[in-house]
């Protein structure tokens, strides 16, 4: 495989890692965490400002995960290898596509949470609980950047789950072999 399809995985592999690592700390250890601080203003400050600011590092890591994906599979549709891996490759088509909207979704979601309250204070218990000082809208917003970052987290999983099965099949492919020596 040359230099550049080679750079070209790496970059799609980091993209995946660094959007489901920084989705999942977030998630679990971020989140649930927030109540250590006392004020529920301060807790939407640092929950808003801290998911904010992953959100420029999540959009360019699945930037770079998707257009990698998108251009190096222009070409190839999965069927040097086998039929199912033309399966996989459409499914990862799709999981791509779906991850897309739901993480912008939620980044939208998420920075309408964060202006309704000056520096992102809005009250709340947790990253991913309301308090009863948390306004109906900012209480509904929250519950709706919770559900899409769960369902992307899932999607990113899946994502990472079908390209290493397709990673694993294209191994044992000569076929494969054969084309994977003429790339860019």
């Amino acid at each position: 495989m040359t230099k550049l399809t080679t750079a070209a995985w790496v970059a799609h592999e980091l993209g995946l890692a660094a959007s489901f690592g920084g989705q999942l700390f977030g998630r679990a250890a971020l989140n649930p965490n927030l109540d250590a601080i006392s004020s529920e203003a301060e807790r939407g400050k640092v929950l808003n400002k801290t998911w904010n600011r992953f959100n420029v590092v999540n959009a360019v890591s699945v930037g770079t995960a998707a257009a990698t994906w998108f251009v190096g599979r222009a070409g190839i549709s999965g069927e040097a290898i086998d039929e199912e891996a033309r399966g996989l490759v459409l499914t990862k088509d799709a999981l791509f596509v779906a991850s897309i909207l739901t993480g912008l979704a939620s980044m939208v979601s998420g920075l309408r949470l964060s202006r309704l309250a000056p520096d992102g204070a809005v009250p709340i218990a947790t990253g991913s609980e309301p308090s009863a000082q948390t306004p109906e809208e900012a209480a509904s917003l929250l519950r709706t950047v919770n559900t899409l970052g769960t369902v992307t987290l899932g999607l990113l999983g899946s994502i990472i789950a079908v390209s290493t099965i397709l990673s694993m099949k294209a191994g044992e492919s000569t076929k494969w072999s054969a084309i994977s020596r003429i790339l860019p």
